[in-house]
């Protein structure tokens, strides 16, 4: 089994990880673009890691309003807080943003040191703490970029936040406009005509998802 570079088995060798697997109940899914890989209301007792694809964590209201909550590439998680907090029923759905290939581990398998001793077991469970803190720490970005009072500042502090984890005015954002405006909750045409104010105004260029702050 090839595992991506992922920040829960940070510090475990790979002959190490090999033999964890059964251990950890892994089981590898592949899912279809736009295939469901959890419904809201579904009970989550397993931690999700992207092997190939993106995947993306969203909310849908009653009147069919979608609201993106995150993404998640190779190497990342996903359900770990649900999954980690005992939560009966799912408030998020997943969803393939791309054919992607899942691994599944069993959360109380992960956080219960098994009977075999594994060496590496404990440095697991840090890892996912620190993983779960991570994921807490971009709900609370999400939160700043949607707590701005207009459009165009939300854009501007979504853009400005990207630059700076680029480390450069130039960047790619994981979005397309459909997807960045469900993840400001804004409404498409409205963020798409702002953001050609923005252009003719010389304060950025774009080019699809590429973008440069002037």
């Amino acid at each position: 089994m090839k595992i991506p570079t992922s920040a829960l088995f940070a510090g475990v060798g790979t002959h190490d990880l090999d033999s964890m697997m059964s251990c950890l109940s892994a089981k590898e899914r592949n899912y279809k673009k736009n295939e469901f890989i959890f419904h809201t209301g579904d009970k989550v007792t397993q931690i999700g890691m992207v092997l190939e694809g993106t995947v993306h964590m969203m909310k849908e209201d009653i009147w069919g309003n979608v609201m993106i909550l995150g993404e998640a590439c190779p190497g990342d998680l996903f359900g770990e807080v649900y999954s980690c907090a005992g939560v009966k029923h799912l408030e998020v759905g997943v969803v393939a943003k791309t054919d992607v290939k899942v691994l599944f581990l069993d959360i109380q398998k992960v956080l219960t040191v098994c009977s075999n001793g594994c060496e590496f077991h404990s440095k697991i469970i840090r890892n996912l703490l620190s993983s779960i803190a991570e994921r807490t720490l971009e709900m609370t970005r999400k939160v700043e970029h949607m707590s701005q009072r207009s459009l165009r500042d939300k854009v501007l502090s979504y853009l400005s936040s990207e630059a700076v984890r680029a480390g450069s005015k130039e960047f790619t954002i994981p979005f397309n406009r459909q997807q960045l405006a469900e993840y400001l909750s804004v409404d498409r045409s409205a963020l798409s005509a702002e953001l050609g104010k923005m252009r003719d105004e010389g304060m950025l260029e774009f080019w699809k998802n590429q973008f440069k702050l002037k």
